[in-house]
């Protein structure tokens, strides 16, 4: 009995302190837990969780953040400055590849990924593990990356009047992005260009804003379809798609002289009814960010114009995605640039902008903003505001769930599927201005059985002329060997048929023209590639030698000259020696496409996406001024059928025509027996 006393006590002692010892370790747990949640960084955070909605993730990431972090994510660096530690250390919200800022030469896909998943980890590592979003100027195909498919630049696809084919392009685009891991391209440019001198003019559809408004079509194709229940302003992107940039917000395509980043003068209504309706459409549309421009309206920098930025795209227009300036353009604000940038962080954040473009010396931003910040100058609920903008669209594309890239999309880069689109689009863009000497005797559709065809002028071997601006590096390239594409020449030697010979000469002179007896030519000439102010031209003049290569071989045979431009330059002179005349614009990589329809296997359908002038002197001229007198108007562009839809026709005449070809025949016959 003894005994079993003895062990109740000890179990009872032990009881108790199992029980001290419970206590003990529940309130160490909930203090562990108290301490986890307010540090940010507990094992379930509202923010983590894929099932709670947006704006319930948004606001409770927000409240964990410090300003430090905040400042942070409206930080956007190049590339060649980022690190693991310096995405970490200042929890950097995006990185970006500026013009030709690649990870190697002729980087493959996978190099890429791999560069912007090492920045991703470091963005990851960082206190909350915000995921950070990388962009890229994507504005004609996946211009910066070797081996993509570059499609015509915007005024080539204005001409081709069809915003289904702009939206399949969009994602084709989207696909390439995606497949080098990037999310966010910096597309599509809805600027309405109102003067070709201005150097980004092959960046607008057109000199009409019902046209640019149209083609807007292009955000859906990089984000996709909006769901049907989507809240309108609000941004949008689906799977294997990117978030989209409409710019340069607001007037850049009209600004005085057509000079880049100068001073558009306008009124309200004008600025309203011309160069705002595109943005509203692709707000309607989805898109997901909006970059500011460089330029002024009536002499007011627009990275400071709250009245705009806030007001209008805020406010009016319910823009709910982020606003971000465009390359160091808070520097721009003043004159000379940087010459007081505390000033201009102070000027652009109140205006309303919310992602800042740095892009090298982000230290400077990041200490001027807090400055501010600390000292009242710019109020918190500005800074809020921006942040939460920016977490939208990166929660709303599935940053957090899916913040790495894979390799699962490499294939899509270049793809054949691209390029059929892309020549395709070549195709339909191509405008048609003058057919033979006489209506009566056409040049086009060509013979492909020519005996021996003359190819002649700079632009007819070089794909990087064909190409333009934008295209692997910032302001283009000259050649054939930066990436992969196919040239106008090489084309046309692919299309004619196996006995005819084609002989290539960039400039032949007139002994070698008269004594070769070509059966016809085909000239090709242009603009070098430019991009922005580079491109600004107060001449608009075709390269040398271009002018003589066009005299010299026009004036002793059957010719047609192909202009490859950015906008419509000097022709009018020439006019009367060409034959046939082509406006291809600035067509990519897919050169077979101008072949295609130079030979007959497709019909001219391009119109005039902006006006042709006579002589400089009358620009600016747009369709409805009263000045109005062109070379070539506004929607100008014959057409031609294809060589199957002329044989289908000429064989249908023939059958309808036979019984009074019997008739005639017959009365012949009559008249010639009465005859004797």
């Amino acid at each position: 009995m003894c005994g079993w006393r003895v062990l109740l006590l000890k179990l009872g002692a032990l009881s108790i302190m199992s029980w001290a010892f419970l206590q003990t370790f529940g309130v160490l747990w909930i203090w562990w837990l108290a301490a986890m949640a307010g540090s940010g960084s507990a094992a379930y955070a509202k923010y983590k969780d894929a099932n709670q909605p947006v704006n319930v993730r948004v606001k409770d990431i927000l409240s964990r953040m410090t300003l430090d972090e905040k400042i942070g994510q409206m930080t956007q660096i190049d590339r060649s400055v980022a690190t693991v530690d310096i995405m970490k250390t200042f929890s950097i919200g995006s990185v970006l590849s500026g013009g030709g800022s690649t990870p190697l030469p002729e980087a493959s896909a996978s190099d890429w990924i791999e560069m912007i998943n090492e920045f991703q980890k470091g963005a990851l590592s960082s206190r909350l593990g915000i995921p950070m979003i990388y962009g890229i100027d994507a504005v004609h195909g996946h211009n910066n990356v070797y081996n993509a498919t570059i499609f015509p630049h915007n005024i080539g696809l204005g001409a081709t009047r069809d915003p289904g084919l702009v939206k399949k392009i969009g994602a084709a685009t989207a696909l390439e992005v995606r497949a080098t891991g990037i999310p966010y391209a910096f597309a599509p440019c809805i600027a309405v260009c109102r003067d070709p001198r201005w150097g980004r003019c092959y960046e607008s559809y057109s000199e009409d804003e019902k046209i640019v408004q149209q083609m807007t079509e292009i955000v859906p194709g990089l984000q996709g379809d909006l769901p049907s229940d989507h809240r309108k302003g609000s941004p949008y992107v689906g799977k294997n798609k990117v978030a989209a940039c409409a710019k340069h917000f607001v007037g850049d395509g009209g600004t005085t002289d057509g000079l880049n980043e100068n001073n558009t003068v306008i009124d309200l209504h004008g600025l309203l009814s011309i160069h705002t309706p595109a943005y509203s459409d692709a707000i309607i549309k989805g898109v997901s960010t909006v970059m500011v421009s460089y330029s002024s309206w009536n002499g007011v920098k627009m990275h400071a114009n709250h009245d705009l930025i806030t007001g209008l795209l805020k406010n009016t227009l319910k823009f709910k995605g982020f606003v971000i300036s465009d390359w160091q353009g808070l520097d721009r604000i003043t004159s000379p640039p940087h010459a007081n940038y505390t000033y201009s962080v102070q000027a652009g954040i109140l205006a309303g902008i919310d992602m800042i473009m740095v892009p090298f010396n982000f230290t400077e931003f990041i200490n001027d903003l807090k400055n501010l910040v600390k000292a009242k100058v710019i109020p918190m609920e500005r800074i809020d505001d921006a942040v939460r903008r920016i977490l939208l669209v990166k929660f709303t594309m599935g940053l957090f769930e899916n913040p790495l890239a894979d390799l699962s999309l490499i294939n899509e880069l270049g793809s054949q599927e691209h390029r059929n689109l892309a020549r395709e689009a070549v195709r339909k863009s191509l405008v048609l201005l003058k057919n033979g000497k006489t209506e009566k005797n056409p040049l086009l559709p060509l013979s492909k059985k020519g005996s021996k065809i003359l190819v002649a002028g700079t632009h007819a071997d070089n794909l990087g002329y064909q190409c333009g601006g934008w295209t692997i590096n910032w302001q283009g390239f000259s050649g054939n060997n930066l990436t992969r594409g196919t040239t106008i020449l090489s084309a046309i030697t692919s299309t004619v048929d196996s006995t005819a010979e084609v002989v290539y000469r960039e400039d032949p002179d007139i002994e070698f023209i008269k004594s070769s007896n070509f059966a016809y030519a085909i000239v090709v000439v242009g603009e070098p590639p430019y991009a922005e102010t580079a491109g600004d031209s107060s001449t608009l003049t075709m390269v040398d030698p271009g002018p003589s290569t066009i005299t010299n071989v026009c004036g002793a045979m059957k010719c047609v000259v192909i202009i490859v431009s950015g906008r419509p330059i000097v022709i009018e002179p020439y006019v009367s020696s060409i034959d046939a005349l082509v406006a291809a614009w600035l067509p990519g990589t897919e050169g077979q496409g101008v072949a295609d329809v130079l030979f007959g296997d497709y019909g001219f359908t391009g119109k005039l996406p902006r006006t042709w002038f006579k002589s400089v002197d009358q620009l600016p001229m747009n369709v409805g001024d009263s000045h109005y007198d062109p070379l070539f108007p506004f929607d100008f562009g014959l057409k031609t059928e294809s060589v199957p839809g002329l044989v289908a026709r000429a064989t249908s005449y023939g059958v309808v025509l036979s019984p009074y070809t019997l008739l005639v025949a017959l009365c012949l016959l009559i008249a010639s027996y009465f005859a004797g």
